[in-house]
């Protein structure tokens, strides 16, 4: 067993990255026996990723708030407090607060061999961002 205190400050994220104010608390690190990155990630309302992709995939947990999450060429998706996304690996997509309410979700990913756990690409358009979300439930 290993007990890891918490001595990691939060972390603005990169504005490489991400679009508006987004805070970043690490949870899990990878080390020799372990390729788990994990992360407590907080939207502002509007915040979001840049597209990217992961090389293993990745799996967020919504844990309060009201978010948005979408797969290139597929429909914005209206994610809250429980809800689970897996994204496949390489499959490009983004996610992020919805424009009125702050979001808070857990990011699991597994590097891969090199130690990269994402590949991040453009930024979100506004255009792409406001796009007509999934009906709920659809």
């Amino acid at each position: 067993m290993q007990v890891t205190r918490n001595r990691i400050e939060t972390m603005a994220g990169r504005s490489e990255w991400f679009t508006g104010a987004v805070y970043i608390d690490a949870v899990a690190a990878p080390s020799n026996v372990s390729r788990l990155n994990a992360s407590s990630v907080h939207f502002t309302p509007g915040a979001r990723t840049a597209w990217h992709t992961h090389p293993n995939g990745q799996t967020i947990y919504v844990t309060e708030g009201v978010g948005r999450a979408r797969r290139r060429g597929g429909p914005i998706e209206i994610i809250g407090p429980g809800d689970r996304v897996f994204f496949e690996p390489g499959e490009d997509h983004w996610h992020g607060a919805a424009p009125d309410r702050f979001m808070t979700h857990l990011s699991m990913v597994e590097v891969d061999d090199q130690g990269n756990s994402a590949t991040w690409g453009a930024h979100v358009s506004d255009e792409e961002y406001a796009a007509a979300p999934k009906p709920e439930g659809a």
